[in-house]
């Protein structure tokens, strides 16, 4: 974007430019996928544009189980070139953001009649090191039981053989999509939030445009383009489907639900990946205030825009929660939030949802719309790079200009960048130390730097601006500051779910400082009060719906 700032407060100016530019692509979809090809394409020297009919990330790139993991579970369908791909591609995207992309050991019980023995998690999890480029501490270590309880004492000790011990990354991914996005604007990329293509625009019976509706003020207009990626996760087939090309291979979209729980009622020292009684595994991760645990994955064919955990998902999560610690006795009123989201795996007949691969796709219609389909949240740069290649080579040949190779592993995303993980440790350190006088607890310190980074000094600069009845409330209303003029925030959903991860992660703070943080959107952005009602309904529909079963 020319010189103009992301934010909300200049949707005319951004509209006002995608009317008026002919761009050499056009990304359908502001989730991770888009996100990445955004970034990817934008810094080779194309010209593009992104449009996303909701909030950036609002669709699954907001609902994973929010690892970047490397795909262990992929080595028991013997998909070795992909637990390959995505531990190399995990490295990469640690060292690009490691504010964002955590280290987290892994424990693997080996219980009593588990679906994984001694030997074969041995095995596995050494050609998982092999695979996935594993090396020094990160390394695996078998375990006997007395050192896994040491590890974790809420597991069952009657069962219990020992367990594998390995590393998986732990990530926050709305937030590592917006920040992709964030980092394409600075090679002259233009996405915007709340615009839904309608339409494609022909010309010799190949695409040459998009018809979008701007979702906030109604407006319709047109945006010029060369080429057209359709990245837009769980509505790839809607929108091949506007273009009359749903031929072929089809979406299979399969839910996954994670429940929240309290730290005290979940108390966990340590992630665990473990069995579920009816043979898939699940994981139960602690995260700052709270456990969170996953996830199911069941055939879903609902409203795609309306995903939620039902009491049986619930229900489902509870009893193998409780198998696994029996001491927890966790009931459906413990549980304070959860999440529901979509896989858009590619339809294989014959397999059940956990057995459906999930390996990305592109299709290509006659009239040159280009779809990715599939693939892992830790895949997302790869995915970006198969299709913009495939762009690239397009675009070379008719317009005679020669764009950069790709280069996205060398390019450290906004909140960054770090040198090494043990940078960003210090810094949670300091801001911690800092943070104290005002009277902070260390949550404060890790919570803001794992989800903005080194941004967090603009936060911080700004919170004795801030008038507030407490310190947490002058601190969110900084936040929001910072999100609206940095993060195009446009309703209080964006900012409680996709940019502070709020909803999920910390709810009472929602129920805690709602109110002031409607009065600061009416300041803003001069809503009505009607406007406002809608947003409280809304808001408060939300809580519900995610923590009460």
């Amino acid at each position: 974007m020319k010189n103009i700032k992301f934010t909300n407060l200049n949707r005319d100016k951004i509209v006002s430019e995608l009317k008026e530019e002919e761009y050499d692509l056009v990304v359908i979809g502001g989730g991770i996928t888009g996100a990445g090809i955004l970034l990817d394409a934008s810094s080779r020297g194309m010209k593009v544009a992104l449009v996303e009919k909701g909030d950036f990330a609002s669709g699954t790139s907001s609902k994973s189980s929010k690892l970047i993991h490397g795909g262990l579970r992929y080595l028991k369908q013997f998909e070795l070139s992909l637990v390959k791909e995505v531990g190399t591609e995990r490295a990469i995207v640690h060292k690009l953001a490691p504010h964002l992309v955590i280290p987290e050991k892994m424990l693997l019980p080996l219980i009593e009649n588990g679906s994984y023995g001694e030997w074969m998690t041995s095995i596995g999890l050494k050609v998982y090191d092999i695979l996935a480029n594993v090396e020094g501490d990160d390394k695996r270590k078998m375990m006997n039981k007395e050192e896994t309880l040491e590890l974790e004492p809420l597991l069952p000790e009657k069962i219990l053989k020992g367990s594998g011990y390995y590393a998986e990354y732990r990530t926050d991914d709305a937030r590592l999509t917006l920040e992709n996005i964030k980092t394409a604007i600075n090679y002259g990329s233009t996405p915007l939030n709340y615009t839904q293509v309608q339409d494609f625009i022909y010309a010799k019976k190949q695409i040459k445009g998009v018809k979008v509706k701007d979702q906030l003020s109604g407006e319709e207009y047109s945006i010029k383009t060369k080429f057209v990626i359709n990245a837009a996760g769980p509505w790839v087939d809607e929108l091949r489907e506007v273009n009359h090309s749903k031929k072929g291979k089809q979406l299979h979209l399969t839910k996954g639900v994670h429940l929240v729980f309290p730290k005290d009622k979940l108390p966990l020292k340590q992630s665990v990946y473990f069995d579920i009684p009816d043979g898939r595994m699940m994981f139960a991760i602690p995260r700052g205030k709270i456990t969170y645990a996953g996830t199911t994955d069941t055939n879903y064919t609902l409203d795609k825009n309306e995903v939620m955990a039902t009491v049986e998902d619930a229900d489902y999560l509870l009893s193998a929660i409780n198998n696994m610690f029996p001491a927890v006795n966790l009931e459906r009123k413990d549980i304070a939030s959860s999440w529901a989201g979509l896989r858009p795996l590619i339809h294989e007949e014959g397999k059940s949802p956990s057995e459906l691969s999930r390996k990305d796709e592109i299709f290509i219609s006659d009239t040159g719309l280009i779809s990715m389909a599939g693939g892992k949240l830790t895949g997302y740069r790869k995915m970006a790079e198969r299709v913009v290649d495939k762009v690239q080579k397009k675009l070379e040949k008719e317009t005679q200009v020669n764009y950069k190779d790709v280069f996205t592993d060398k390019i450290p995303l906004t909140g960054g960048p770090w040198k090494k993980y043990k940078e960003v440790k210090k810094y949670i350190k300091k801001l911690t130390k800092d943070l104290e006088e005002y009277g902070f607890e260390p949550y404060t310190a890790w919570y803001l730097t794992t989800t903005y980074g080194k941004q967090s000094e603009q936060i911080i600069a700004n919170f004795n601006t801030k008038i507030g009845k407490d310190i947490e409330e002058k601190l969110l209303l900084a936040e929001l500051d910072f999100c609206v003029q940095n993060e195009m925030v446009a309703t209080p959903i964006d900012f409680f779910v996709r940019r502070t991860g709020r909803l999920y992660f910390d709810i009472d703070s929602i129920k805690m400082y709602l109110e002031r943080v409607l009065l600061e959107f009416s300041t803003i952005f001069n809503y009505s009060d009607s406007q406002i009602e809608e947003f409280r309904k809304t808001m408060l529909s939300e809580i519900a719906k995610h923590s009460e079963f």
